[in-house]
């Protein structure tokens, strides 16, 4: 079956939903490694570890507090919503909670532990992000509230307008108190080609992908009950 012609049924939608959880549950474990390498976190994980430091708030609820916002404003640019940005939006954050009390994997105790650990989280968030996708019932609040921007803002070109979206997040994210450093760098320059490389290992297109809005797939589920 060809990506474009996915969840038209109940039960596609059903089992995309739950490929989108444990996706975005495994893709919450990729994103603890790269926050529990210790080395600097990636731009949205700065912003996030700084207001849960302000708010005195386990990083989880940081997470969809930022998530609730970003989706709040892609309504506002009036792009698509589908039932897998309100997953990202509560089930990556408390997966990194869930890691965090589970507390089974050692503080690496030097930079190049840490940057070893860094690389193996990203390598985990690019390949779930491809399952995640896979499922076509929508991208991520933050990768959507980037399309929306670049929509709006027509005569920048997408590259410029994510590199100015990371430089405000981690600015603010650094300004509440969250940990800025090589791995922010590492974040930002390779999370982009490995996800990239995940995706051409498993002659993965996203652009053949054609998201269901959750208006559709509620319809849909409606008129199977």
């Amino acid at each position: 079956m060809k990506i474009k012609d996915r969840n038209k049924t109940v039960k596609e939608i059903l089992i995309n939903i739950l490929i989108a959880f444990i996706s975005l549950f495994i893709n919450g474990l990729g994103v603890y490694l790269t926050i529990h390498a210790n080395i600097g976190a990636g731009p949205w994980d700065v912003l996030n570890l700084g207001l849960s430091k302000t708010l005195n708030i386990v990083y989880g609820n940081a997470s969809i507090s930022v998530s609730l916002i970003v989706l709040l404003i892609d309504i506002l640019l009036k792009e698509p919503i589908g039932i897998a940005m309100i997953i990202d939006a509560f089930t990556v954050g408390k997966a990194v909670d869930f890691f965090n009390y589970l507390n089974i994997i050692p503080t690496p105790k030097t930079l190049l532990g840490g940057v070893v650990m860094m690389i193996v989280g990203l390598f985990i968030v690019g390949y779930t992000q491809m399952t995640y996708m896979y499922a076509s019932l929508g991208c991520g609040p933050r990768d959507t509230l980037l399309v929306g921007l670049k929509r709006h803002i027509k005569r920048v070109p997408i590259g410029v307008v994510s590199i100015g979206l990371l430089c405000l997040v981690t600015f603010s994210g650094w300004l509440l108190g969250g940990q800025v450093g090589v791995g922010t760098l590492i974040c930002a320059f390779l999370a982009g080609p490995i996800m990239q490389s995940a995706f051409d290992l498993m002659r993965f297109d996203a652009t053949e992908i054609k998201h269901q809005n959750i208006k559709d797939s509620f319809n849909i589920l409606k008129k199977g009950v």
